[in-house]
């Protein structure tokens, strides 16, 4: 029986962070360890390109921290094939191809490119690259036939956008070699994590993020700096539970649910600090954190060892994308050498 073939990955621009353990990478873990697909993880370097062009430094400082993150979380390069998105001259062709099916208007239409055009303020210098990459992460994911895509809900219209363009390829072209993907979204409850500071996102940009490489004395620190109920100022006052940070990392991290809404009555009625439950939540993260922290720094005393996996994973999803290139060259026409001498 085939296995559902799965597509993700992450853009290197900086080390990864707890939230993306909790939306993704855990998760991609259990998907590998089942047995029952087989996944392409792309570290998306062109695609990150698209609004750092002129910091490719941050791109390229980034690749190997991003690779020794995988590592440390449990990815398996014998399990899933993890691979560099610039490595793979077939995607570039197959997003040529791609533009020449999509309008303008249909890209300015996408409300996750418009969302995020609005975020980086781009304002009327939008880059090509950055409005068109719906038609780069098609050619992503029909490049390996991913019929699954961990997405979160934000991202259900790109996936739409890449659907759109298998199916106008398929009618035009009067074949039915690209295939049309699913979205594959996250279990209840392990969806985007907020902030330090109380933001609805944990993001670098905003400084907010406890990191996959934090050692143990940063995490505490980061721990007991976090967002809680500023009302909450004696430890005899009655405090909030919701969109205060500490509970929230508790519903995620602590396996100890009962422990957890006992805290959460106590808190409630009065008579519960926040130092005492940030120590709390610290003991928990870093019985989390800390088996990761070791694979880490662990693979990071062989960085070559990290760049042949890398070379090996690039290669293989060469062949792959190679073959998939030459079903489109095929499609439309374009293999005009194909069998001559």
């Amino acid at each position: 029986m085939a296995k559902d073939i799965i597509l993700t990955g992450d853009r290197p621009t900086g080390k990864l962070h707890i939230g993306h353990y909790v939306g993704s990478l855990k998760n991609r873990v259990v998907l590998q360890n089942t047995g029952k697909y087989d996944p392409y993880i792309m570290i998306a370097d062109t695609q990150a390109l698209t609004d750092n062009a002129r910091n490719p430094e941050k791109i390229r400082n980034s690749l190997i921290e991003v690779a020794l993150d995988y590592l440390a979380v449990g990815l398996d390069p014998e399990k899933s094939t993890i691979f560099v998105q610039s490595q793979i001259p077939a995607l570039f062709e197959l997003t040529s191809d791609y533009a020449d099916l999509v309008t303008l208007a249909r890209l300015e239409r996408n409300p996750t490119v418009k969302a995020e055009i609005k975020q980086k303020g781009f304002g009327d210098s939008i880059p090509v690259g950055f409005l068109t990459y719906p038609i780069s992460q098609a050619a992503d994911i029909t490049a390996f036939k991913a019929n699954l895509v961990p997405v979160g809900d934000d991202q259900e219209p790109m996936l739409e956008q890449t659907r759109e363009i298998v199916r106008t390829f398929n009618r035009t072209y009067g074949v039915d070699v690209l295939v049309e993907p699913k979205g594959y979204f996250p279990p209840k409850g392990q969806g985007r994590l907020p902030g330090l500071d109380g933001n609805a996102k944990m993001s670098k940009s905003l400084g907010n993020c406890i990191y996959l490489s934090d050692d143990a004395e940063t995490v505490k620190k980061k721990v007991m700096s976090m967002y809680t109920d500023p009302n909450h100022i004696h430890v005899e006052d009655p405090g909030q539970i919701e969109g205060n940070v500490v509970f929230t990392y508790l519903d995620v991290f602590d396996p100890d649910k009962e422990t957890v809404a006992q805290l959460k009555e106590d808190y409630q009625k009065g008579g519960l600090g926040d130092v005492k439950i940030k120590r709390y939540l610290n003991k928990v993260l870093e019985a989390e954190l800390a088996p990761i922290r070791e694979r880490r720094e662990k693979y990071a005393q062989n960085i070559d060892a990290v760049y042949d996996m890398l070379i090996a994973g690039s290669k293989k999803a060469n062949e792959v994308a190679n073959q998939t290139l030459d079903e489109v060259r095929d499609a439309i026409g374009f293999n005009y050498f194909k069998n001559r001498s």
